[in-house]
């Protein structure tokens, strides 16, 4: 039954809100009602601009007082948890939130941890509604762009007179709920931010709401902006590129907003040939390279030949048979094997070494190394946080790595993450297309690509279970080579 069915059969109370993301307003009428014993379906809540027109014709025949609560009645129990994801949740533009959220409330008074069930349907959705409010705000943060306005005679506007305006179209009611953070990050501008649902002026002290604006109230751009296009376009780095990451992030629906967004279609389309030119532009003269492990070792333990070999570390070198018919290569070393000066021996190595065995490979008949041979870290407190190495750094250890195939010879290489399958191949590919099938190397012999060990352990769940699958599968596929090319 609908709320304007509940309210022509009778019996039922309609409650007006006047803002749509007065979270307060809408608590104080929410305990009121439960104090008052009200069940929610009993109840229909109208926010404005909504539905309270169509209600008006039958709220005469059926609608009754809202009432006020005994002076008895017992305090309404809400945790702080709930209280968290109602703040949140409230602020979405669906209109049922506002009865979900007192639905739950309701609830919460006869199971008090009922907000501890993560398959309960009203928590998942109000958990949805509220993901969604702090994704529109994280995207608001990021894709404001004020613009200086210019005075009627087209000079720009200085001293008190000047004035920066943004144009933003949220999805949700979040304009009044992150004024705050543009008060404080921009406390010495004046400012307003324009958007369909309403307006927000800073003059460096004070802040006002203003009514509802239009695209057209917004600048266009400023002089400022050419400045900003050349910088955005010269720190675009195409060797880190991932479109769909990047259209995940940042929405086309925000392009329009934003100056530097008309330079990404031609660096998007340059990035390829940007990237080798980067990577020849950065190529290092060696000397002539060690024709042994152990020389190799000695080496790399001097090499200072990128940011990395900087750092407060020390080189890993390879481990395992001089040679083998496998090579197994992963992304860098870790923080314990940075300490052990020994490759895979921390929790990723672990898990190597479960899933060799269950698939019948002998790690002591491998030779086990890293397409980059320090660990590349950021210092945070006692802590030493990984850091992915960059496609330059790959490169230029990539000289390590083909002096140990030299020696090592192997027949199959088996590349574990996308910065081993670099390294061997000399551009980036994608794990899930790569992996399943062999790639022929300039050598004679073949790379097989799967994901690397740490990417498991991060995930959990289904996702766990499918990727770990497919990880056996990969494994048992080399395996299978590995026989084949034995017999």
């Amino acid at each position: 039954m609908t709320a304007l069915q509940h309210l022509a059969a009778g019996n039922r109370y309609l409650v007006h809100l006047t803002e749509p993301d007065d979270f307060e307003a809408w608590r104080e009428r929410a305990r009121a009602l439960v104090q008052s014993d009200i069940p929610p379906d009993r109840i229909a809540w109208v926010e404005p601009g909504g539905s309270g027109d169509l209600f008006a014709s039958v709220a005469t025949a059926g609608q009754q007082r809202l009432p006020a609560p005994a002076a008895d009645a017992p305090p309404v129990r809400a945790n702080r948890r709930f209280v968290e994801l109602a703040r949140a949740a409230l602020l979405h533009h669906d209109p049922e939130r506002f009865g979900l959220l007192y639905r739950l409330l309701w609830r919460l008074q006869a199971t008090p941890r009922i907000m501890e069930d993560g398959a309960d349907p009203d928590i998942r959705r109000v958990e949805e509604l509220a993901k969604a409010v702090r994704r529109d705000s994280h995207k608001m943060h990021a894709f404001v762009r004020f613009r200086l306005v210019e005075n009627e005679d087209g000079n720009e506007a200085h001293g008190a007179g000047e004035r920066y305006v943004a144009w933003f179209e949220p999805e949700h009611h979040i304009l009044r709920a992150n004024a705050g953070f543009f008060m404080r990050r921009f406390a010495n501008m004046r400012w307003s931010i324009l958007t369909p649902a309403g307006s927000l002026h800073w003059d460096g002290a004070a802040m006002q709401e203003g009514p509802p604006a239009d695209r057209s109230d917004a600048p266009g751009g400023d002089p400022m902006e050419d400045l900003w296009r050349t910088y955005y376009a010269s720190i675009f780095n195409p060797a880190r590129l991932k479109v769909g990451a990047m259209l995940k992030e940042m929405p086309r629906k925000y392009w329009k907003n934003m100056p530097e967004t008309a330079l990404i279609p031609k660096l998007i389309a340059g990035a390829q040939k940007r990237e080798s030119a980067m990577v020849e532009a950065g190529a290092v003269e060696f000397g002539e390279r060690p024709n042994s492990l152990a020389g190799i070792e000695r080496a790399i333990h001097q090499c200072r030949l990128c940011p990395i070999g900087l750092l407060d570390n020390q080189a890993v070198p390879g481990e395992g048979l001089k040679r083998s018919t496998l090579m197994v290569v992963g992304e860098q070393p870790g923080d314990q094997e940075d300490l052990a000066g020994k490759p895979f021996v921390g929790p990723s190595g672990q898990l190597l070494d479960r899933y060799l065995e269950q698939a019948g490979i002998d790690r002591k008949q491998t030779y086990v190394t890293n397409a980059v041979k320090h660990f590349k870290f950021v210092q945070r407190g006692k802590r030493r946080l990984h850091q992915s190495p960059t496609a330059k750094e790959i490169d230029i250890c990539r000289w390590w790595l083909e002096g140990e195939r030299e020696i090592v010879r192997p027949r199959v290489v088996l590349a574990l993450g996308a910065s081993a399958a670099r390294s061997l191949l000399g551009k980036t590919v994608s794990i899930s297309k790569a992996r399943g099938e062999p790639h022929p190397l300039e050598d004679g012999s073949e790379l097989w690509i799967t994901a690397h060990p740490s990417y498991l352990l991060r995930l959990d769940g289904e996702a766990k279970e499918k990727q770990e699958r497919l990880f056996r599968a990969d494994l048992a596929a080399v395996k299978e080579r590995l026989e084949e090319l034995a017999g």
